[in-house]
């Protein structure tokens, strides 16, 4: 009892000490029932979207309450917000720039919906999947590199979420999943041109139609909601002759996530319909003929000089 009693006395004579450990109490109370939410939400929810939004609407309502606790018990008036903002700012804003700019990037990217997890983005010249967004950092798996195509490098990325203000946001993903890509294929001189273009169009038609479908649909959205003109999502093909072949490109749109499978399943299906034409469609190559080798002349006189 003595001991109870001289801590309480000890209380008294040291106001500010308690208003401290009110103030530690306080933020403990809240960074317990954050945890216990977030548990909780994990839990009960089955959608992984939905539940990673929700953790994460948590985590911002916490951040919140600390910041208010820590105000009022230090301005000892919350209306005092707005004056202790102003002043905590101007003190700290030469050092902790571009954390600040990055915790605002945090609350741009949230409401603005730059990008969300899910989306492949490329930032900062960095391109990947993005696989998290917290206040600090955006945390991306890394695509391209050391590796061909679309591929997952392996390594994971963190970038500032500042660089949303630094520079231009490329979003794969967003409103309208798809990409254009283009296939090129060179064809011989002499081939039946007919049946070559036939053979590329069959085949475009047959493997894209999928996507062309989906992406019409994707298109009208983004034609409605964006200040941009109609654009063409059927393959299209176009010929151009030069001094070695007849260059067929093939403009086409695809998936973002199946750019390289699709060109794959292209060249196979092309490649397996030109072998079966015979002779009719060749593929050219970069080889060099030799048409006529001159004749030399060499006299006898020559010869004695």
């Amino acid at each position: 009892m003595e001991l109870i009693e001289n801590i309480q006395q000890w209380l008294i004579d040291h106001p500010m000490a308690t208003n401290v450990i009110k103030f530690l109490m306080w933020i403990g109370l809240v960074l317990i029932l954050i945890a216990w939410l977030r548990r909780w939400m994990k839990r009960k929810l089955v959608d992984n979207a939905a539940k990673y939004k929700a953790q994460k609407g948590i985590e911002v309502i916490g951040y919140i309450l600390v910041a208010l606790i820590t105000i009022s018990y230090f301005t000892g008036n919350i209306k005092d917000f707005g004056l202790a903002v102003g002043l905590l700012t101007a003190g700290i804003t030469i050092t902790l720039q571009e954390l600040i700019l990055s915790i605002a990037g945090s609350f741009y990217i949230f409401f603005v919906r730059v990008y969300k997890p899910g989306d492949r983005i490329e930032l900062h010249g960095i391109k990947g999947d993005v696989i998290d967004i917290d206040s600090i950092y955006t945390t991306m798996m890394e695509i391209g590199e050391w590796v061909s195509s679309d591929n997952y490098s392996g390594r994971i990325v963190k970038l500032s979420n500042a660089f949303v203000f630094k520079g231009p946001v490329y979003n794969y993903s967003q409103d309208f999943p798809f990409v254009w890509d283009e296939f090129n294929l060179p064809i011989r001189y002499g081939s039946d041109i007919e049946l070559a273009k036939k053979i590329m169009i069959d085949v475009a038609q047959e493997q894209l139609s999928g996507y062309v479908q989906e992406s019409m649909a994707q298109w009208k959205g983004v034609v409605e909601k964006y200040y941009i003109e109609d654009a063409q999502v059927e393959p299209t093909l176009a010929i151009t002759m030069n001094d070695n072949w007849i260059q067929f490109n093939l403009r086409y749109i695809v998936d973002y996530k199946k750019r390289r499978f699709t060109k794959n399943l292209l060249h196979e299906e092309m490649g397996k319909r030109i072998r079966e034409s015979g002779d009719k469609v060749q593929l050219a190559s970069a080889t060099f003929e030799i048409v006529k080798i001159p004749t030399l002349g060499i006299s006898k006189s020559d010869d004695l000089k």
